[in-house]
């Protein structure tokens, strides 16, 4: 029988975010692609959200990444850029991003790219990864994390 990590309290993690590397086995799929595999991922930990996974360039499939409009900023990380993922004939819009230059602190970031789970298949470990609720917010919920999780409805005041 393979043990259970143990669990982590989102209302434990740091403000600012920590980033954390990770060796855990992180695979995306849209439909039956495979997206991208590691073993080489970081997590960023936050208080009230569940662990966004960066993955680095390289564990991507060939062509599946394609910068997409738009950008945003993390008063932590800095400046993001966006990403939509092709694969199988599909297009998903806007549903990666990455800091090409990030802030002081947080520079393992760099070559890396977070994903929205909502429409793509996402497993840690082979545990398929519950998104984050309200569609902003980029965290993978599974059974190693505890809530109650920012970003569903009443939430933003957090």
């Amino acid at each position: 029988m393979t043990p259970t990590p143990p669990t982590e309290s989102v209302w434990d993690y740091p403000r600012p975010p920590r980033v954390e590397p990770s060796d855990e086995l992180v695979v995306v799929r849209l439909g039956d692609v495979l997206v991208a595999s590691t073993r080489a991922s970081v997590r960023v930990l936050e208080t009230s959200h569940p662990p966004a996974y960066y993955l680095p360039l390289d564990a991507f499939a060939p062509g599946v990444l394609q910068r997409a409009g738009g950008s945003s900023v993390c008063e932590f990380k800095g400046a993001a850029t966006y990403f939509s993922v092709r694969a199988g004939g599909r297009v998903l819009s806007r549903v990666g991003w990455g800091y090409p230059s990030p802030l002081p602190g947080y520079e393992v970031l760099e070559d890396r790219v977070a994903l929205y789970a909502t429409d793509l298949a996402c497993t840690v470990d082979g545990e398929p990864v519950q998104p984050q609720a309200g569609g902003f917010y980029g965290g993978w919920i599974t059974s190693r994390v505890t809530g109650p999780f920012k970003g569903g409805p009443g939430t933003f005041g957090w």
